[in-house]
């Protein structure tokens, strides 16, 4: 038997392969997601995303192998690049320290982000942080990752939980070969969000502060899947060195359990693979349960979970 029957079929879809096959001068092995098969050739999908077609005549092995493992995340790394990919529409600096504010929208853009060394003793690094929010009218607040020493110092500060009825927010990553499968659904992936991708990404009005915040990243892309003539799920994507952060995902409640989710994630994932993108993270509440189940199901694992904080 020859051909890509050799180790392989139908049922080796989605899965993790490594197919030596013949090319002009010898053999050479290419190793990817299998993305179809048939008597005819086969298609691995390699993990920036491009297509490696072989014919059937020229496959001389073929093997599905073990999915690549997640490597360590480095957390202060990606603590970081979450910030970077989503800017706030006003930023300053204590130290390292990073100082957000968006009048009000949202608690990522109105955050302090205490990453990296602030360059003074921590008490005195916040006084300067309530400052910069007492000027603009915004209340003191925290992003800090569960766990970690600054949490432990904040807390020690007399600062406190700022949202106790909430769940943590959890941080996930994976690599992109795991996410960016062809989608069920044709997935528009434009530089600027029109109208239509801003009316289904918010009930009502859009906060004004919105705009500078999704379109202030350097290299920012928004998704949108159309049905019935209507735009009723939308993403959006940013790069930050090899990472895509993944966000403001939101489909319309009578379009949910589709898996428009799941597409608009792997548009993203494609956009971003022949631009470098080799790692994807996306943020998501522990009570939500039913994106935490289909974003398990795509590969994400932990990162790190975070709350905020604000001074008592």
């Amino acid at each position: 038997m020859s051909g890509p029957q050799i180790g392989l079929s139908v049922r080796d879809i989605g899965h993790r392969v490594v197919v030596r096959h013949r090319i002009p001068g010898g053999l050479t092995d290419v190793i990817g997601v299998l993305q179809s098969w048939d008597p005819s050739g086969l298609v691995v999908r390699h993990a920036d995303s491009s297509l490696h077609q072989v014919g059937s005549a020229d496959v001389a092995a073929a093997k599905r192998i073990p999915e690549m493992p997640l490597r360590p995340v480095d957390v202060e790394q990606l603590f970081l690049t979450t910030a970077l990919g989503r800017p706030a529409a006003e930023t300053a600096y204590v130290g390292q320290w990073l100082l957000r504010a968006s009048s009000g929208w949202t608690g990522r853009g109105n955050s302090l982000l205490p990453a990296g060394n602030p360059g003074m003793p921590v008490a005195e690094a916040l006084k300067h942080a309530e400052a910069f929010y007492d000027e603009r009218g915004l209340p003191p607040l925290a992003l800090v990752r569960v766990g970690s020493p600054e949490a432990a110092e904040f807390l020690a500060q007399g600062w406190i939980d700022a949202r106790p009825e909430q769940s943590d927010t959890f941080v996930l990553h994976t690599t992109l070969d795991h996410v960016n499968a062809s989608p069920q659904y044709d997935v528009l992936v434009a530089e600027h969000p029109n109208d239509a991708w801003y009316d289904a990404a918010f009930d009502g009005p859009v906060p004004e502060a919105a705009p500078a915040v999704m379109e202030g990243a350097p290299k920012a892309r928004f998704a949108s899947i159309t049905l019935d003539d209507r735009t009723v799920a939308v993403g959006r994507g940013s790069m930050t060195g090899h990472w895509l952060g993944i966000d403001a995902i939101r489909v319309d409640p009578s379009y949910r359990r589709r898996g428009l989710g799941t597409a608009l994630v792997q548009g993203l994932a494609r956009w971003s693979g022949p631009l470098g993108g080799r790692r994807t993270y996306l943020e998501v509440v522990e009570e939500n349960t039913a994106a935490m189940a289909t974003y398990s199901r795509l590969g994400y694992a932990d990162a790190y979970r975070y709350r905020y904080l604000t001074k008592r």
